[in-house]
């Protein structure tokens, strides 16, 4: 069966977005000392994330979540970034690459009949 890749890395993008998200309002719960209210948003978003990615085009949910794994690591340093104001450094970058190049095998790789 050919898939296109492309629906597949958005939907885990909205998915890392989702984790991401639910996992910072814990964070900011429990580290940064931010009201347990936090928490009500972060759960909803933890489920959204789970729904999101039982969307993803995959014959076995090991595999999505595996190919997901890449494209979450990138999505957390662009976060750290963006939101936490940190920039990824060299090492951090060269890692979330080799993650992406190690989705995009388990993505797009041929699979035996």
């Amino acid at each position: 069966m050919e898939r296109t890749v492309w629906p597949t890395l958005v939907l885990y993008g909205a998915a890392a977005l989702a984790e991401i998200t639910g996992c910072f309002a814990f964070w900011a719960w429990a580290r940064l000392g931010r009201s347990l209210w936090w928490t009500m948003p972060g759960v909803a978003s933890l489920c959204l994330f789970a729904w999101l990615l039982t969307r993803a085009d995959a014959d076995f949910a090991g595999r999505a979540y595996a190919a997901y794994g890449g494209v979450y690591i990138a999505a957390s340093l662009l976060w750290l970034w963006l939101v936490e104001g940190a920039r990824p450094d060299r090492w951090d970058t060269a890692g979330a690459l080799v993650c992406l190049a190690g989705a995009a095998l388990i993505l797009a790789g041929p699979r035996g009949s």
